[in-house]
């Protein structure tokens, strides 16, 4: 095989989201005002900056205030909000909240897309001095014992087998005196750097939800810019975690999405069949007649809270964003935490350049500046949140009312409740287990998963390693068939997974297919497998969705 090639950089920052984009331009705003020359890497999987972003999204600007004072001016903002509501949903029916509760009050917020924000700090990124290159997945971490000295970059040209074919380039290996993670929930480099360290030795689980969105495009004047409605109740049942929004953009144009807490218990809870049920209600539908979809997505999110953060430093490294669980699900809000973080580890990162030490115990200066800031302070507010509705919808409302009195505590005297990993909570039903209610497909207002896989704008090369890498077929066959009846099936929300299993004398017999080019890179299946022996890594380079506008 070809030789990698190789690159020194002082700071590599891996993902170009908010966190990672925010980090890179006060790294390079401190070199400056201090007259040092540093190089400063920004690497992203998706082929363009912002391709694989999404995002509800109503914005908080705190962060990007500290950041880029002068950021109105050019920012791609959909508009201020201009209107907060609150609905609880009935199976035919809306019941619309006479008072918006203080965490989703959004005065002062800003609808916008996460794609076109990260293309744009991108752009200032790169006006401030950093290099950013798109199509550059960090596929493994490269260490010196304990400490963090870089990434390798994923190779080009394999076949799916794993040979090199004619046009095959070794992926390079980038060595950086710090290497900074912000690569979304569930990224494949932290979740590599956690195991190996044990980060996340005494926090609590991660908790997850899946994000599923579209954008429509509806008759003019019909969308009210910076309308800002969010939804609970119906389709999810009183045990499951999760609501809808509903954002009106510029143009007419109309942002829905559904969450779906990746801890539900029917291992036939489908996100997108959910979404879809979401989507035919009275109330949502009459504001889709006449639209046209443009644009589909889905990501996971991290709901976890303070207590489930891992620790954020090791010896060469600091975890950023989503990575690291920078979201206040109560608030329904993470970029602007994101930014905050990225621009911790950035004011951390150039301490330690200036002292020329980037052992753990220097950069564990990190945690203590997230402690000191508003970002802290915001998280701890939530910190109990998601925990609370491990007893169903109306226990978790209950506690989040007593959190807003109590400043976060929740239910009891503890400030601290523990939860499960979501994965934990599904329930064994055997095979073929009773489904949940499933939505009526009509190719207008809801579609199945190959057509929003189609709106995702997904592409991948047939010929190629498969990203989803399964560490025991035989338990999918052989276990997971008889407990939970494959809920893989249901759970990924662009069609990945077919079990073609049978069962036949006693046992199970045939094969899953993988349809890994269907792959839209939300991380749904690496979190929400009951066994634990999915994972995602990042296929070829510059592959994927296209979130325009999301």
């Amino acid at each position: 095989m070809a030789q990698r090639d190789s690159l020194e950089v002082d700071v590599l920052f891996v993902g170009a989201g908010p966190a990672s984009l925010a980090g890179a331009i006060r790294l390079c705003q401190l070199a400056k005002e201090n007259n040092r020359e540093l190089s400063v890497m920004v690497i992203e999987k998706g082929a363009e900056i912002g391709s694989h972003g999404i995002s509800g999204a109503v914005m908080d600007p705190r962060a990007l205030d500290e950041l880029l004072p002068a950021w109105r001016q050019s920012a791609p903002i959909e508009s201020e909000v201009t209107r907060d509501a609150l609905w609880f949903l009935t199976a035919g029916a809306k019941i619309a909240a006479p008072i918006v509760p203080p965490m989703m009050n959004n005065g002062g917020k800003y609808v916008a897309s996460l794609q076109k924000i990260a293309k744009w700090l991108g752009e200032q990124a790169e006006d401030a001095g950093a290099d950013l290159f798109p199509s550059f997945p960090g596929q493994e971490l490269l260490w010196d014992g304990d400490c963090v000295i870089g990434v390798r970059i994923g190779d080009k040209g394999l076949d799916k087998n794993g040979n090199p074919k004619s046009n095959y380039e070794p992926g390079a290996d980038l060595f950086a005196k710090i290497t900074v993670l912000g690569e979304g929930p569930r990224g494949t480099l932290a979740k590599q750097a956690v195991a190996k360290l044990a980060l996340d030795a005494g926090a609590e689980p991660q908790v997850y939800a899946a994000g599923v969105k579209e954008i429509w495009q509806c008759a003019p004047g019909s969308v009210r810019a910076g309308s800002v409605i969010h939804t609970l109740g119906f389709p999810l049942d009183r045990q499951t975690f999760g609501g809808g929004f509903i954002y009106g953009m510029a143009a007419d144009i109309l942002d829905v999405g559904f969450v779906t807490g990746l801890d539900y218990r029917n291992p036939t809870t489908d996100p997108h069949n959910e979404f879809g049920r979401f989507k035919a209600h009275p109330a949502v539908a009459k504001m889709l007649e006449g639209a046209k979809l443009l644009r589909y997505g889905a990501k996971a999110i991290p709901e976890g809270g303070l207590f489930a953060m891992p620790r954020l430093y090791a010896s060469g490294l600091l975890l950023a964003g989503d990575s690291a669980g920078f979201l206040n699900g109560m608030r329904l809000k993470g970029i602007h935490l994101a930014m905050k973080s990225g621009m911790l580890a950035a004011e951390t990162a150039f301490e330690a350049l200036a002292a020329d030490s980037f052992a753990s115990d220097v950069l564990a200066s990190y945690e203590s500046k997230f402690k000191n800031s508003w970002a802290h302070t915001e998280l701890r507010s939530a910190r109990n949140f998601h925990q609370g509705f491990e007893r169903g919808m109306f226990a978790g409302l209950l506690n989040t009312g007593i959190g807003m009195i109590t400043g976060g505590r929740g239910f009891g005297v503890k400030d601290r409740l523990h939860g499960q990993a979501g994965f934990q909570r599904m329930q064994k039903a055997g095979f073929n287990p009773a489904r949940t209610p499933r939505a009526a497909v009509d190719n207008v207002i809801v579609f199945d998963k190959l057509t929003d896989v189609y709106n995702s704008g997904t592409m991948h090369e047939e010929d190629q390693p498969c990203h989803l890498k399964i560490a025991d077929l035989n338990i999918c066959r052989d276990r997971c068939s008889a407990e939970y009846g494959n809920p893989c099936r249901h759970f990924c929300p662009a069609q990945v997974y077919e079990p073609m299993f049978t069962q036949s004398n006693g046992g199970f017999e045939g094969r899953l297919q993988i349809n890994f080019t269907n792959c839209v890179h939300c991380k749904t299946c690496d979190i929400a497998d009951p066994y634990q022996i999915i994972t995602w890594v990042p296929p070829q380079g510059g592959e994927g969705p296209v979130y325009t506008g999301l």
